[in-house]
């Protein structure tokens, strides 16, 4: 136990780094637990459309949807969710990746679903732009 109270005072700048990414991991995990889905990368996302039949749902604009958006997706606008909530009722059992340009409207959405009961929430971390940049398809 003396050595380990040598070390902390010889290496202290090492032994703080490690405090700090251990908080920063537990934050994370509260983080997960308290929001109620899960960020994905657009890799994650395409096993999850592929293996588990997801379904992507875009909450952008009609205009930035018409832009380019990913295929099969569903365009429920944020600012129209609560009012067309019903059209993703059929939905309700599978996982749902939420996704915008971004992905700040997508974290609102993926709240606000989840207050409705929906389980399998995922938010597409970057949004569409991540999307793209990974070279995923998108359909005009």
């Amino acid at each position: 136990m003396a050595h380990l109270g040598e070390f902390v005072v010889n290496h202290w700048l090492l032994v703080t780094a490690l405090i700090v990414i251990l908080l920063l991991l537990a934050a994370e995990a509260a983080k997960r637990r308290v929001l109620g889905f899960k960020d994905i990368q657009p890799q994650e996302a395409v096993r999850l459309i592929n293996h588990e039949d997801a379904v992507m749902v875009d909450v952008r604009d009609d205009e930035e949807y018409r832009a380019g958006h990913v295929l099969n997706a569903l365009l429920i606008p944020y600012g129209l969710m609560e009012e067309r909530l019903q059209e993703l009722e059929p939905y309700k059992s599978r996982p749902l990746i939420v996704y915008c340009r971004t992905g700040q409207r997508a974290g609102r959405a993926c709240a606000l679903l989840q207050k409705q009961g929906f389980a399998r929430l995922y938010k597409l971390s970057g949004g569409i732009l991540a999307w793209r940049g990974a070279e995923l398809p998108v359909v005009k």
